[in-house]
């Protein structure tokens, strides 16, 4: 069986933005209020959140980072074709 995660992220244009949000997040902020203000992924609309999908599913520097990176960190900034993200695995199985 394909592993599988749940994952939060928010989308950025540029690094700077992406590790000014990591820095309000470290400060309390809250992961969904801030990936509904400046995500640009569509996902953003829903505080950020992925849902669950199989590994291979994610742009290939997202899902290396789903897939191997701590859980429940923020991670990042990870860049992809699409822009800077930042990455809060929920849980993998």
């Amino acid at each position: 069986m394909a592993k599988r995660a749940c994952a939060l992220h928010i989308l950025v244009k540029t690094e700077a933005e992406c590790l000014a949000l990591k820095k309000q997040l470290a400060d309390g902020a809250d992961f969904h209020k801030l990936a509904k203000k400046h995500s640009t992924c569509p996902s953003g609309k829903r505080g950020g959140d992925l849902g669950e999908f199989k590994k291979g599913d994610m742009v290939g520097s997202v899902d290396k980072a789903v897939f191997s990176g701590p859980e429940l960190t923020i991670q990042g900034p990870v860049k992809s074709r699409f822009g800077y993200h930042l990455i809060k695995v929920l849980y993998r199985n």
